[in-house]
């Protein structure tokens, strides 16, 4: 039987670019990792929204 182990949070935060594709890989609280795929605009206007509400 395999020894359990505690859940973590998946690693850090990442974003890499895969093919004509960017990826993301979120950390999420409940374990493992949300993985998002958009293009580089899709990129570009999630970064523009993130600044604007940093701000």
């Amino acid at each position: 039987m395999a020894a359990m182990k505690p859940r973590t949070t998946g690693g850090p935060m990442e974003a890499v670019e895969e093919s004509r594709k960017i990826v993301m890989r979120i950390p999420s609280d409940g374990g493992g990792r949300i993985v998002v795929e958009m293009t580089k605009e899709e990129a570009a206007e999630l970064g523009a929204l993130l600044t604007e509400a940093a701000g």
